[in-house]
């Protein structure tokens, strides 16, 4: 992919706040790519696989249909069915399998299961990668 202005390159140049060609911080991702509070070591081999296993998961168009459903809120099965246009037992299946993966939360509510996102990070990723696709999809400007 060309690199565009304003978008993060291995040395860190067009990276927020960090100065052009500037080195990556010590054992940590460049300068200024991290929010405050974000964790800042560099990824061991555990970490690294385990995020490829949370992309593994999320390249079903389905399911990342569905990730991107629950961004909005909790749902049930039917809800989230409905709202995607797929069958109601392949809905079930695909959150059985990000449920295994960690992707998601459940809880009973009665008789219905009501689904959620477990954290931010799964908000903000989901968000930022359908943010991506609709620059590629639309040719919209590239911006941080």
């Amino acid at each position: 992919m060309p690199e565009r202005e304003g978008h993060p390159t291995a040395s860190g140049a067009g990276v927020p706040g960090a100065a052009p060609g500037a080195p990556p911080v010590p054992g940590g991702a460049p300068a200024g790519l991290l929010a405050p509070g974000a964790h800042q070591r560099t990824p061991g081999a555990p970490e690294l696989t385990a995020a490829a296993g949370v992309f593994a998961l999320l390249a079903d168009p389905t399911r990342l249909h569905l990730m991107w459903l629950l961004t909005r809120g909790e749902a049930d099965v039917t809800a989230l069915a409905r709202a995607c246009g797929a069958a109601r037992p392949a809905v079930s299946q695909h959150l059985a399998k990000l449920r295994l993966g960690g992707l998601v939360q459940h809880r009973k509510d009665g008789r219905r299961v009501v689904y959620t996102l477990p954290d931010g990070h799964m908000r903000r990723l989901v968000v930022e990668a359908i943010s991506h696709a609709d620059h590629q999809v639309t040719g919209e400007p590239w911006h941080d």
